[in-house]
């Protein structure tokens, strides 16, 4: 499909001009914005799946609400796609996770239309609670709903929401899109409960042929509420999770039949009170690579959009993921070692972990998404012993501070956290940047922190890891390293111990985790100039090498730290605190991110905002060298 052959997509720049649309011109309009959306994304990456996958309902609570007054809450945000472009952003939508440009999830400073920020999962039904709790105080009558994934859904928060929003009556619809799928396939009870709720024939048909019976009459729709309710107890033979968290359970229906939502939703709008409808969609829908595939084409990268082939190829003797690195790396430990197990929060594609699941799938568990879950149950296999290997994103963790605390540090357990995606991750922006573990993890007592400056330090720490000391973290970025031949021996290096990689004699540069490349680059440029800097990569931030840094102070009374997190609170202030303890009193100047939140762009661009890439390193040493 062109341009020339969109008969209402340029019509429409707002849900006011959706609304001039005929239920039945909304199936055309729903195929010209799944097109749309695919031909963008062909050519600027971004998350495909989820968007393809509520198209139809995204239309339907647009053509039915009354936004932005009514307020949408989307879960997680990059299902969000359709909605930007309804509401206003379809010019800018070539911009979307470009610096500068549109958001690739809902943010209230850039639309009114988005009600509430959300990049992490399982907090629409809270946020979107508070919404419906202010209007209902102010007296002011808006319809408040909440779109939230099953994968979502396995989130701790998402059940306290409902919990909340169930005993205190409040009118709230939450909108349960279920399509057996987060970014991997979906795991756990709750997928089990729902699959049994959606593909009970015998239910199904009861309740179609009691719909259909009865539904056009609406003196009888509370009676046909009880029939559906007494069916799903009966036929079920279960209670309804739901229901008995006093919410009013309707479906599940068919999630890509605009013209069956928009009257379902229109006959729970009218209804007071907590509801949750349940719709069935397919991640992907109307793209058949996207449907075969379903993991693979959560976000995509470029592709091609006519043939379904991706564009994007690595280069022969390109270095490797760290990520790969880590799921080979856990899988040749676990074949060495029975004690290692391997546990991972709804992402085992996306850190690699999925490598030791097809060898070893007894001994690996994915627990959806539920990162303080991840690391108490981490806790409670190492309390037996075991050694496990918990793989987070970096943000993510977050979620699970007191767990760490809690349940790891003040035990003493040996539990290895790694830190996937740590630094500036890039396009997601904000909510994914891993820039705040450092600083939020450095003063708990008894944690390890560590960071590889390529993979074959990556190796190593994970051998380290293994040795009994504790809680051990082991952080490194997105994307791939600096050396294709990463495949070293497994040895164990001395905990706290970093390395001294060259000599200099006019100021020092301590660098922590891969950034340390940078650092290096920057280093062999300014000696072109003549100026010479000795450079140390820390290795350990917890603890720090003692020895190392006294060698540095005593040489140096000019010293730069870089570090691919917040500058506050972190390497660099441990280093500036360790010196000051220790009377010494040199200028430490520190390079990472400033005390802002960052956008999104490529993490090269960032890092260059930043100040910490290459060039920002060089010029801070040629400032330094020139007073």
């Amino acid at each position: 499909m062109t341009e020339h052959d969109y008969k209402y997509l340029h019509q429409i720049n707002s849900p006011a001009d959706l609304k001039k649309l005929s239920p039945d011109e909304l199936p055309a309009y729903c195929d010209e914005l799944r097109h749309f959306i695919i031909d963008q994304l062909a050519a600027n990456p971004g998350h495909l799946g989820s968007s393809l996958g509520v198209i139809e309902l995204t239309v339907a609570l647009h053509y039915l609400y009354d936004t932005p007054d009514d307020k949408l809450v989307w879960d997680v945000g990059h299902q969000a796609y359709a909605h930007k472009i309804i509401t206003g952003r379809r010019d800018q939508f070539s911009t979307n996770r470009r610096l500068g440009g549109l958001s690739g999830f809902p943010r209230m400073s850039e639309s009114p239309y988005d009600a509430f920020g959300t990049g992490h999962s399982s907090t629409s039904i809270s946020a979107a609670l508070g919404i419906a709790v202010a209007s209902q105080l102010r007296g002011e009558g808006r319809k408040v709903v909440a779109v939230i994934g099953d994968g979502a859904l396995t989130g701790g928060l998402a059940f306290e929401g409902l919990n909340n929003a169930g005993a205190a009556n409040t009118d709230i619809l939450v909108i349960l899109n279920d399509n057996n799928m987060s970014i991997d396939k979906n795991v756990g009870a709750m997928k089990e409960y729902l699959l049994g709720i959606s593909t009970s024939a015998r239910y199904n048909r009861l309740k179609d042929r009691t719909w259909n019976v009865l539904g056009r009459m609406p003196s009888l729709r509370r009676f046909i509420q009880k029939v559906g309710n007494g069916l799903k107890h009966g036929f079920l033979q279960q209670s309804n999770l739901f229901e008995g968290l006093h919410f009013r359970y309707f479906g599940p229906v068919d999630g890509h039949d605009v013209r069956a939502l928009t009257r379902v939703i229109g006959d729970l709008k009218r209804l007071p009170g907590p509801k949750l409808l349940h719709v069935v969609t397919v991640k992907g829908k109307g793209y058949a690579p996207a449907e075969r595939d379903q993991a693979l084409w959560h976000a995509p990268g470029r592709f091609n959009p006519e043939t379904g082939e991706l564009l994007s190829s690595v280069p022969e003797g390109c270095p490797p993921r760290f990520q790969d690195v880590f799921g080979h790396t856990v899988l040749e430990l676990a074949r060495r070692d029975p004690r290692i197990v391997g546990i991972t929060p709804a992402m085992p594609t996306g850190c690699s972990l999925s490598i030791m699941m097809e060898a070893m799938p007894e001994r690996c568990f994915d627990v959806g998404i539920a990162e303080g879950h991840a690391v108490t149950f981490a806790a409670g296999l190492a309390a037996t012993g075991l050694v496990p290997f918990c793989n987070i994103y970096s943000s993510f963790m977050q979620r699970a501070y007191d767990n760490v605390i809690h349940d790891v540090a003040i035990q003493g357990l040996n539990v290895v956290m790694c830190l996937d995606r740590a630094g500036v991750v890039g396009e997601d922006g904000a909510t994914h940047h891993g820039v705040f573990d450092i600083a939020a993890l450095r003063p708990v007592p008894g944690l390890i922190i560590s960071s590889p400056m390529d993979e074959p330090e990556l190796r190593r720490l994970m051998m380290t890891a293994t040795g009994g000391y504790g809680a051990f973290v082991i952080r490194y970025p997105r994307g791939r390293g600096v050396t294709p031949d990463w495949e070293c021996p497994l040895e164990a290096v001395p905990v706290g111990r970093g390395r001294l990689l060259r000599e200099g004699s006019d100021l020092a540069v301590i660098s922590f985790g891969p950034v340390g490349n940078d650092a290096a680059a920057a280093i062999d440029r300014a000696a072109v100039d003549g100026i010479s800097a000795a450079h140390v990569d820390l290795r350990f931030v917890k603890p720090l090498d003692a020895k190392l840094l006294r060698y540095v102070a005593e040489r140096f009374d000019r010293i730069v730290t870089v570090e691919d997190g917040v500058v506050s609170g972190g390497m660099g202030s441990a280093v500036l605190e360790w010196m000051n303890a220790h009377g010494f009193t040199p200028r430490i100047e520190m390079l990472g991110v400033p005390d802002t939140f960052v956008e999104h762009g490529t993490p090269a661009q960032l890092r260059r905002l930043c100040g910490y890439d290459t060039d920002g390193i060089l010029a801070r040493i040629r400032a330094i060298a020139a007073e």
